[in-house]
């Protein structure tokens, strides 16, 4: 017969940045104006490639669904982060820790799936321009993000569920700002070997061959940029190719070192510097690095900008008008 979880644990306490006591005020208010900048950035995003006809190509198309992600991806970890530091110290359900966990999984893994496949957009449209509208066309654009949200979906239900069957039998105080894999194994009073095999196993097929997959292209990349004969445009790709590859390598690299490799049993205070890399810092430079930097963006931005405000001006005039 099956054994039955014997889970005492209901509710969760997230100790958060408690050893930094004194920094919580400041904390509080970095972290709100960096999530507040990430939102408005992402929804900026969201909005004008939307009412934009012109950015409606391939690659503001996945740029569009990565902002969309973002939104809640940052919004799955922040704002319990925040609560966390008004009240040094956040309780949290065990069924809410879980649901916490897969959505941040599957989220994360998500993103891990956008951001190689924009990598290979951007290889076909730099190094087979000729070609690209025939090899990169709307069907298979769409085609590429389902299948990029479905397998993020599916990647979630695995971690989630192993870590919802282990034993809590106390202490529930997790030594994160959030519901995190490790924390939650270190606290489990189960064995928990076969759960830290199949999510270090799947975080390997996810963040690893993303990564490589992602690198290869830009590798590509760069290759055929060193062939560009004019200087001032094989510095304005490098520069574009080289602030994408560096937000890249933030966000995997701190992935990476957190979850690949067999026994995830980092300090705490450790754990917890690097997962704000990619809870925090990289959902912010996402939207500077891959659009707001971009001409073509910032014009589009304006002409939105110019239409909401005529339109908002037609209707303050009709008021004062019909008064």
């Amino acid at each position: 017969m099956e054994p039955q979880n014997t889970s005492t644990v209901t509710n969760f306490q997230l100790l958060g940045f408690q050893n930094l006591l004194e920094w919580q005020t400041l904390l509080f208010v970095i972290f709100l104006l960096i999530y507040c900048l990430t939102i408005t950035g992402n929804v900026i995003i969201v909005t004008v490639v939307s009412q934009d006809q012109r950015l409606h190509s391939p690659m503001y198309m996945f740029l569009q669904h990565l902002s969309f992600l973002e939104v809640w991806y940052t919004s799955t970890t922040v704002p319990l982060l925040l609560a966390n530091l008004l009240s040094w110290g956040q309780a949290i359900s065990f069924s809410a820790c879980m649901a916490q966990l897969y959505f941040f999984v599957f989220l994360g893994a998500t993103e891990c799936f956008l951001l190689a496949v924009m990598a290979y957009d951007r290889y076909l449209a730099i190094c087979s321009p000729l070609h690209y509208p025939f090899l990169m066309h709307r069907e298979l654009c769409t085609r590429l993000v389902a299948v990029s949200w479905w397998t993020g979906i599916g990647t979630g239900f695995l971690p989630s569920l192993m870590i919802s069957r282990l034993d809590f039998c106390g202490p529930n105080e997790i030594n994160h700002f959030f519901c995190d894999l490790p924390p939650l194994m270190q606290l489990s009073c189960s064995s928990v070997y076969i759960t830290e095999v199949t999510i270090f196993i799947l975080s390997i097929a996810v963040l690893c061959i993303c990564f490589f997959l992602t690198l290869g292209s830009y590798v590509f990349i760069m290759s055929s940029v060193l062939r560009i004969r004019s200087t001032s445009g094989r510095r304005k790709t490098f520069s574009t190719c080289g602030s994408h590859l560096a937000v890249v390598t933030i966000y995997y690299g701190t992935m990476i070192s957190m979850y690949v490799h067999p026994s995830p049993h980092l300090l705490p205070e450790v754990n917890k510097i690097i997962s704000v890399f990619y809870t925090v810092v990289t959902p912010l430079l996402n939207p500077v690095i891959y659009s707001l930097r971009n001409k073509d963006f910032k014009e589009a931005v304006r002409k939105v900008m110019r239409r909401k405000c005529g339109i908002y001006g037609v209707r303050a005039k009709g008021s004062s008008f019909i008064r």
